[in-house]
């Protein structure tokens, strides 16, 4: 067993920790690469902006700018206020964990049709988890010469709670989103996750929720350890930038959602399960003159918590969004 407080241990640690921080910015960077072409499509006007991706932006940049501060402090030759660094790049990355959670709340609330019981319970949550966040210096880093910055002291105790809370916080917008999207519709008779969007926004926050899950126990098991300084920080960043990437993806791949209606048949073919034609048998032509005909058809979709997911940019080819509210779809046709 080493002792994890001796000057050699702390060495050989920080080493580690600067490999690993060069390798997760190469990581980090090749996923912005790869979906800059997204980016500038919102920044450029060739995609509509919408307020969400505010909270998008903000989480993907914060800590793309908190790992080049990362960078900066270990790799520069020439001295800098380490302190004052290393409290950007800390706040910069939580912020981005706090970002990540706002991410997935947001589709949560449009779920549920801007429940206003659901809002208040989500933003209470998040007030919260921000006033963690927003402790102020949760660590303290000097400048040695030869080395860098190094961290020399940490405040795991408030560090913890911040990632346990965030465990916590993500896994009550699971539930959340589960309730609504598979148990509400069964409860009431019908099936649930039938549709593909439906089945991606559960499959998407599933997703996130394990990985964000693994990598924030990952990071809290060892600041509860607290072996050292170094030791105690080590899995930070790749908790914040697995959170960060897995909410983004997320974001991106709502936004990006496709909705085909097919609306044109012939007439001598069956028309697709779950479809009715609203106009009489007599629309049809004799056998002898086979045509194709438009059938104009009517579709109820079935009752789903969704009105609000406009907000991401989901497209669909009438000038309504998808409207999922128990009463009115009963009163009048929709598309889905």
């Amino acid at each position: 067993m080493p002792n994890w407080q001796s000057s050699s241990e702390l060495v050989t640690d920080s080493v580690i920790f600067i490999k690993l921080l060069h390798a997760l910015m190469g990581l980090y960077a090749w996923e912005v690469i790869i979906s800059l072409d997204f980016d500038w499509a919102v920044l450029t006007g060739k995609k509509k902006f919408r307020w969400p991706l505010a909270f998008y932006f903000a989480g993907r940049y914060l800590l793309l700018f908190a790992m080049i501060g990362i960078l900066i402090g270990v790799d520069t030759p020439v001295e800098v206020d380490c302190q004052a660094l290393y409290v950007f790049n800390q706040l910069a990355g939580d912020a981005a964990v706090g970002l990540a959670s706002i991410n997935l709340s947001l589709r949560t609330i449009a779920i549920w049709s801007q429940n206003k019981w659901i809002i208040s319970i989500l933003v209470l949550i998040i007030l919260g988890h921000w006033s963690l966040i927003l402790q102020g210096v949760l660590l303290t880093a000097t400048w040695v010469p030869g080395v860098g910055c190094a961290i020399t002291e940490s405040n795991t105790t408030i560090l913890a709670a911040t990632f346990i809370y965030s465990m916590c916080f993500d896994f009550v917008v699971l539930c959340l989103t589960a309730y609504k999207l598979a148990w509400t519709p069964r409860r009431t008779g019908s099936s649930g996750l039938h549709t593909k969007l439906v089945r991606m926004i559960f499959a998407d926050g599933l997703a996130y929720f394990i990985i964000a899950f693994l990598a924030n126990l990952a990071a809290t098991v060892f600041m509860i350890l607290d072996l050292n300084a170094v030791m105690s920080v080590l899995f930070n960043v790749p908790a914040a930038i697995a959170s960060t990437i897995v909410a983004s993806w997320a974001v991106r791949r709502l936004y990006n959602f496709d909705i085909k209606v097919p609306d044109v048949y012939r007439s001598d073919q069956q028309p697709a399960m779950g479809f009715q034609s609203s106009r009489p048998s007599q629309a049809c032509r004799p056998a002898r003159e086979p045509t194709a005909v438009r059938v104009e058809v009517d579709t109820f979709s079935q009752a789903h918590p969704l009105s609000d997911l406009e907000a991401y940019g989901t497209r669909k080819p009438s000038s309504d969004f998808l409207s999922f509210n128990d009463d009115e779809e009963q009163k009048r046709p929709r598309v889905f």
